[in-house]
């Protein structure tokens, strides 16, 4: 669904806020999507990272004619970084969206991936009545994030990932909203 949109809305949780991405925000992504091991975790970063790819992405997310909203999770208000992650929602047919989010390495197993997920499920900023998501089988960790946060298994498949340069084997979930 493409069209001029609103704007995205900054949400907030415990520890950190989710907002639009700025352009500033570029060093940060750059840094923690250039580690290999954030790239082989998701369909869609490159590695190596050229140059140029961030500010694609933030192009992309800031366009008035997005598909797709990228919020940062912000940590700067708590003294963390500006930039801990990246999290979205793209826009698909039905009511439906897919989340897709990725955060520092460093912070694996802070439940930093949990708090965006649920924030972002609890502002529903799209009004999506099902909301999908793919994780890598070889990452058990972001299975656990969908599932905490209250999502069902629906089943294999597979995706192909930039980073590996290969379809990937999946596990796919779904959550229904309520709305």
């Amino acid at each position: 669904m493409l069209g001029t949109l609103a704007p995205q809305p900054t949400i907030t949780t415990e520890r950190f806020v989710l907002r639009p991405l700025r352009r500033s925000d570029a060093g940060l992504i750059r840094l923690y999507a250039a580690d290999p091991r954030v790239a082989r975790a998701t369909q869609s970063l490159p590695h190596p990272l050229p140059p140029g790819a961030v500010e694609a992405l933030i192009d992309r997310a800031l366009s008035p004619e997005r598909s797709t909203d990228v919020w940062a999770i912000d940590g700067a208000t708590h003294g963390l970084d500006e930039v801990l992650g990246l999290i979205s929602l793209e826009r698909m047919d039905r009511d439906q969206s897919e989340i897709v989010y990725w955060v520092a390495p460093g912070l694996w197993g802070t439940g930093i991936a949990s708090e965006a997920v649920r924030g972002l499920i609890e502002a529903n900023p799209q009004g999506a009545k099902q909301i999908f998501a793919a994780v890598f089988q070889d990452n058990p960790g972001s299975a656990r994030v969908l599932t905490n946060c209250g999502f069902d298994y629906l089943g294999d498949a597979e995706a192909y990932s930039v980073a590996r340069g290969a379809l990937v084997p999946t596990w796919t979930y779904a959550l229904k909203t309520g709305r």
